[in-house]
């Protein structure tokens, strides 16, 4: 509805239509009040000038004679024994007649004073047209705002319309960016955001139909291994080893499927994640950290992980179990595949928008041509789920940032991984080290 509580439309048009409405009354109301103060002082100037007139050049006897019309005038001596010599302007009505008088000091020793009085009634006549005429241009000019005011908030709503028929129209299957350079500039924000969204649901939709696919393959696939497993043990009598041989294998099986189906367990808790409170963290102590823990498990693999971080204090507000399991991943991935007394380093350092993450490791790098970051995923000949990247990206999607799996490009083999954030220092830094370089 127009007039509905909740709409922001018809609190704009209340809202214009009475700050128009205050502002056509007020304007009225001190331009009328300015044009009957100017006729109101001509006509007291135009008495005074009169009476002034009669002082100069009328005689004492002419006046004391009795009463005298000229030009629609009245002019009189009056006798004010009472009064204190001061000039007053009295405005009295005579049936549907309006007149002003002057009564102005003509000698004090005997206190006579003329007094002069004008018909104003066709001036009051004249004011009152003037203010019907006000008062009908203030009607026409309220209806012309209210056309007005709907009009601009029908032009104001345009473009929101504009975005709900186009997001209305979508579905899984028809998921389209918008064009944000149709978008006035008030609604770029707008835009943007709408488009991170639909770019993250068809993420979300192109992943989650491949997780689905993967998924039955990769469970599919170790159940038929386990079935013909059986099947072949079953054909005759066997020994007891061959049974415990059988066994084992399907043990191993369910094992690998457990991994699976904990992998899968790990979307959903990072989902949940999501939807946590975000912290304020100091991202350069949480990396410190979990440097340490995983130098540690570096050294046990005979592997060193060097550490490099700048600036020396960079907070963020965010949910640090998304922003773990990122790190974690990339940090996993590069000890997984750098060999025995090589080097993985962790670093950070500074953007123009905020902060940057880096894992680089000396392994044997990857193909860049591969969608890495697609559910049961695998490169290389190392093992695991294939599930380690797709969390990954989900979870830089929900941080509003963004990662990044190349090859390095200094001479050595081996991978870079990036975790770009966005967001603002805690403390001011020197420009020197606003624009730290990559080693």
């Amino acid at each position: 509805m127009l007039l509905s509580q909740k709409s922001i439309r018809s609190r704009f048009l209340i809202q214009l239509i009475i700050a128009s409405a205050s502002l056509i009354f007020i304007f009225s109301s001190v331009l009328y009040l300015f044009i009957q103060q100017s006729v109101y002082d001509d006509k007291k100037e135009e008495l005074l000038n009169i009476a002034q007139n009669v002082c100069a050049y009328e005689s004492i006897q002419t006046v004391k004679e009795g009463s005298n019309t000229v030009l629609g005038l009245n002019i009189e001596m009056v006798m004010r024994p009472d009064a204190d010599g001061s000039i007053e302007f009295v405005e009295s009505t005579r049936g549907e007649r309006v007149f002003l008088s002057l009564i102005y000091p003509f000698d004090l020793n005997d206190n006579s004073y003329i007094k002069v009085t004008e018909n104003i009634s066709n001036t009051k006549a004249l004011l009152k047209k003037i203010l019907n005429s006000i008062f009908i241009i203030n009607i026409l000019g309220f209806v012309i705002i209210i056309i007005y005011a709907i009009a601009l908030s029908t032009m104001l709503i345009r473009p929101i319309k504009a975005l709900t028929n186009r997001l209305s129209n979508m579905n899984e299957h028809l998921i389209r960016p918008i064009k944000t350079e149709q978008l006035p500039i008030e609604f770029l924000p707008l835009g943007e955001t709408i488009n991170h969204l639909i770019s993250r649901l068809q993420n979300f939709v192109k992943y989650q139909k491949e997780l689905f696919i993967g998924t039955a393959h990769e469970l599919k696939t170790p159940l038929a291994v386990m079935k013909l497993k059986n099947q072949v043990t079953l054909i005759k009598m066997r020994e007891p080893k061959e049974y415990i041989a059988t066994i084992k294998l399907n043990n191993k099986t369910i094992d690998e499927m457990n991994k699976i189906i904990a992998d899968i367990l790990n979307i959903g808790r990072q989902e949940g994640a999501q939807l946590e409170r975000p912290q304020k963290v100091d991202v350069i102590s949480y990396l410190r950290a979990k440097g340490n823990d995983f130098k540690l498990l570096a050294e046990n693999e005979k592997k060193e992980l060097v550490m490099d971080f700048k600036p020396d204090l960079f907070m963020a507000t965010l949910q640090p179990t998304l922003l773990n399991q990122i790190v974690q991943n990339f940090l996993q991935n590069a000890l997984k595949f750098t060999e025995s007394k090589k080097v993985v380093l962790l670093k950070s350092f500074q953007t123009e928008t905020g902060l940057c993450i880096q894992v680089i490791d000396e392994g044997v790098g990857v193909d860049e041509s591969f969608d890495h970051y697609a559910p049961f995923k695998r490169s290389g000949n190392k093992s695991g789920v294939g599930l380690g990247l797709f969390l990954s990206k989900s979870a830089a999607d929900a941080l509003n940032a963004k990662i990044s799996i190349k090859n390095r490009t200094d001479g050595v083999q081996g991978t870079v991984a990036s975790l770009e954030l966005a967001s603002s220092l805690s403390c001011t830094l020197p420009a020197a080290k606003l624009h730290t370089k990559r080693q």
